[in-house]
Formats: C-alpha cells, structure tokens, sequence
C-alpha cells in the first residue's frame, strides 16, 4: 500500500520533533493522536469517545467510536445495547466497547489551531519530563555550561539538554559573568515545579570544591584518599580534611601535587580562594587541634556532650587562631562539627583561679571551716560538698594536716548541710505545687523537681508531656555556628539517655504506654534493622472492560 505525501510528511514531522526535543517519537506520534481525537470530538460532539490511532510505519490515520455496551441504551453517542452488539462481535459482553470506524476528518482552522495547542503542551511536557529524569539523579555531580543571560545578579546557565540558574548567593563574592562565558558549577538541587524542572547550581557549595579536588587528584577519584569535610568562605579561605586509605600516601602532599600544581588548579577555579589542608583523625582534640592550623594550641578540654571544646592557646597566638573577623575559628568550627571557645594561657590561668576561689568559698560556708581548710579540699579535687559527704574517709584522712578525727568531723557536717539544703529544696518543691508522685521517678532529685516547678513542670502527666531536649536542651548548627538552646535541667549533670529514661517512666506512671508496649516497639525496631519487613499485600487489579472491534 503507497504512503501519501501527508502521511509520510506527518512521520518526518514527528521524527523532527523528536530529535530537536531529545524526547522519544512515540511521544510525539501519541501526542498526535491525542490532538486528532480532541478535533474529532469538536467535530463529532463532545459526548462521543473518539480514539485515533496513527500507524508508526505508514502514517495512516484511523478514527473509531467507542460504545459501551450496556442493557438499556441512554445516549446513542456513547452506548449500544447488547443485541446489537453481538450483531457485530458474538463475542460482545455487557461493560466492553464496540469500536466503530468513522469517517476521515477534515480539519478546519479552528481545529487545527486547536490540535497543534494540543501538540505544542504535551510535546513541552514530555521535555520537561525527560529534563527532570535526567537530571534528578546528577544532583551531587559537577557541570559545565555557557552563561545564557544574567538577570537581578542571577546566572542562567545553558547545560546543553537543559537549563540551570546559579543565584547571586551561589556565586563566588566578586565573581561577573557574561553572556558567552563558560561556566563550572555544583548541582545541588532539582526541583519538579509548574513552569518545568528547576535545577540549581551552586559555586559556593563546600561540596563543589570537594569536588574539584576529587577531579585534579587522582587518589581521590579512586578511592585512596577520603575527603571527610569541608569548611569555605567563598572567594577568601577554606579548609578540608582528608584521611588516607593507605598508610604509605600522605592525603596532605597527595592533594597538594608537586609544587603546589594540584591544589592551585583548585584555587584557580575559586578566584584564589585559599585553601588549608588538613589531616582528619578520629581524635576529636586532635582533629580540632590540626584544623586550627596554622595557629598552635597548649591544651584542649572536651565536653562530649554538648560537643563543646575549650582550647587554650599561647598569648601570641590567640588572633592568629581567630583569624581575621574570626574566620579561622569559625571554618574549624564548621569543618569538625564542634563548638569552639578559644582563650589564652593568661585567661585559662585567671579562670581557674576563680574556680577555685569559689569551691574554696563553697566548702567554708557549707562545712563552717576556715580558708585553710576550705582551699586544702578544692585543691585536692573536691567540688561539691557531695562529693565531701559520701566519699571514703580515707580520701579525706589523707589529706596532709588531717586525721581521722577530722575528716569524720568534715564528712558530717558535710551531711548535715545536704540534709539542710534538702529540706528547704523540699519545701520549695511543695510551694510551687510539684506533685509528690515525681518523686517516685527514678533519676529526679529534689533540686531537679524544684527546676521542674520553676518551668511548670508540676505533675507526672506534665513531665510525660516533655521531651528529652526539653530536659536537657539541644543543639543546632545554622549558617556553619553551633547554637546551643538550654532546657529545663540543663544545670544539672545529666546525659540525654538519662533524661529520655525520665521522661518514659513519667509516661508509664501516667498510663501512656505499658511496659509490654515499650517491649514490643523495641522487638520491632530491632526487627527492622535486622531489614526483616512484612511482605505487602498484592494488589488485585480490578478488571476493565474489553474493546471490540465491530
């Protein structure tokens, strides 16, 4: 059978799309189809279920009704009854359709101007479809492009089978663009949105320079070393910390390349932004120490709870390990995930000094002791009178000037202060209206329920009500600074499994959750990480009706 020329020009026409569009033909033949069938029902009646059909390999066009079959016939554009049916097709049951051929269409203006609408949306849909798939799975990966147009300080990025935008606050600080330029960028977010897939490049990302790096090293690229983290202020300074796989390759001279060849290219494609390579290790004081590099650090004191850091420097060498506006500090902060505080060897001294004073003053009002005494206790490590109370005797025997008459006498007055101080916390407690059953909790201390009823805190439903951070406090990292939030019993010397222990056993005192339930949650959540998970359901697909050819 001959194609006719409209047939074969239809083919090349979708063939054409197709290729210009980077989208499947059989796209464009279905979106073809689609547009013929909304002509044909302007033509036939809204009403009628039209279908088109357009043969791959010939062009030729086939229009046919479709005709429910059905008992008793309501709308003749739509329905047939059953007898007629198997008239046509013995085979015809009630829900199938009867396919009925109709005559060839001639198009009209209006008609055409409608079908190439048609053709035009689901044509710019199946782009943005292929757009999206493509590029959602990139994000992470680095591109190059050429700058399209720059707008409101925004560049739009021409990626060759798509379109990205860097926004001002992703561009390097003093960095200009132009039309024509090429440009290199980080791929960190694709996004489904109305007017078509979004993706959004980044050159100020710290993931873009690690990526830089893991394409001027080899070792990277391949595994041998690892980037842990990154730390930048783009266009001025930055750090990364890398650990080697291999104990015979240095990650530090690996990355700098001979003379410097590797890690300037890197510098190059930042606008000399300078870059400090650091050795990770799994030490937390020794990782913070090399990420203050290149200022030199006398001592560290860790809070791993807080994940909080002192560091104390030489006189000398406090602004270098700020750093100019507190650059250094604060890009060691965000490389190694810590809090930072940094004070000299002077400042370390006088507060020390002060700590000391105030366990001294402590010990001689609680204990009713003289300034010889009270300094002799702080200085042999004592720092609470608890501590005084219920330790062995023998640790305050030995003090040298005490015997054990003494420490006897120390120890009790110790306790009779605790049992003082208790007593007025438990009045306090029953002022601010603390239940007596938050007492029973385990881990509460009289002092705790008084920091509970100063928050109003007052009952078991009340403290089963909190969470842990409500307890303890949180923390949280925005703009590469750690922000700590204190909570309820933040004064007290109590860990965050501590506090959720607490809260459980307010939420069983109060009939929340049972024991067994508590149980069987854990059982569950056990069984998920072993990744053993009910098998789903199958889903019964419900039938539809058949199409039948009359």
């Amino acid at each position: 059978m001959a194609i006719s020329a409209n047939r074969l020009e239809l083919l090349q026409i979708a063939d054409a799309v197709a290729r210009e569009k980077s989208i499947d033909r059989t796209i464009v033949i279905t979106a073809m189809e689609d547009a013929i069938q909304k002509a044909a029902r302007s033509r036939y009646g809204t009403e009628t279920e039209v279908r088109a059909e357009i043969n791959p390999k010939t062009g030729e066009i086939r229009l046919q009704r479709l005709l429910q079959v059905v008992e008793h016939v309501e709308n003749i554009s739509t329905e047939i009854g059953l007898e007629d049916a198997r008239a046509r097709n013995p085979e015809a049951t009630l829900g199938d359709f009867i396919a009925e051929p109709l005559p060839p269409l001639d198009f009209g203006r209006i008609a055409a101007q409608s079908a190439k609408q048609v053709i035009v949306q689901k044509v710019r849909e199946a782009e943005r479809d292929r757009q999206y798939e493509e590029y959602k799975d990139r994000v992470g990966e680095v591109v190059n492009g050429v700058v399209k147009r720059a707008e409101y300080g925004n560049v739009i990025v021409d990626l060759g089978r798509g379109e990205g935008i860097v926004r001002r606050d992703e561009l390097i600080p003093r960095e200009i663009f132009r039309t024509g330029d090429r440009i290199r960028a980080f791929i960190y977010d694709v996004r489904r949105e109305q007017r078509g897939p979004q993706i959004f490049l980044s050159r100020t990302h710290p993931q873009f320079m690690a990526k830089l790096f893991s394409q001027e090293v080899p070792e990277i690229y391949d595994g041998v070393i690892e980037i842990r983290s990154v730390a930048r202020d783009p266009g001025s300074r930055a750090k990364i910390a890398v650990i080697s796989k291999d104990s015979s390759i240095d990650p530090v001279g690996a990355c700098v390349g001979m003379r410097g060849s590797r890690v300037q290219a890197v510098v190059g494609e930042l606008q000399g932004e300078k870059i400090d390579i650091i050795p990770w290790n799994e030490d937390p004081a020794t990782f913070i120490v090399n990420a203050l590099q290149p200022a030199e650090v006398a001592k560290v004191v860790l809070d791993e709870d807080a994940e909080r850091i002192e560091v104390v420097v030489p006189d000398e060498q406090l602004s270098l390990a700020i750093g100019r506006r507190g650059q250094n500090v604060r890009l060691a902060s965000q490389l190694t995930g810590w809090a930072i505080d940094i004070m000299t060897e002077q400042e370390e001294s006088e507060r020390r000094q002060k700590e000391f004073l105030e366990r001294s003053q402590l010990f001689m009002e609680a204990l009713n002791v003289d300034e010889m005494v009270g300094q002799l206790l702080a200085t042999e490590g004592f720092s609470s009178v608890e501590e005084v109370a219920y330790v062995e005797i023998e640790e305050i025997s030995m003090i040298e000037g005490f015997d054990d008459e003494t420490a006897e006498e120390i120890q009790a007055r110790a306790r009779d202060y605790l049992e003082e101080l208790e007593a007025k916390l438990d009045a306090e407690r029953q002022e601010r209206g603390v239940s007596d059953d938050l007492r029973s909790i385990d881990g509460l201390t009289t002092a705790m329920l008084v920091a509970l009823g100063k928050d109003d805190v007052k009952s078991i439903d009340d403290l089963a009500g909190c969470a842990a951070d409500d307890l303890v406090g949180w923390t949280e990292r925005k703009d590469g600074e750690t922000k700590r939030f204190e909570g309820t019993l933040s004064g007290f010397d109590l860990s965050r499994a501590e506090a959720e222990s607490i809260v459980m056993a307010a939420r069983i005192a109060a009939g929340w959750v049972t024991e067994e339930e508590l149980a069987a949650q854990a059982a569950e959540d056990e069984l998920e990480e072993d990744g053993i998970e009910d098998e789903p359901d199958l889903a019964q697909a419900a039938p539809t009706g058949a199409i039948l050819n009359g």
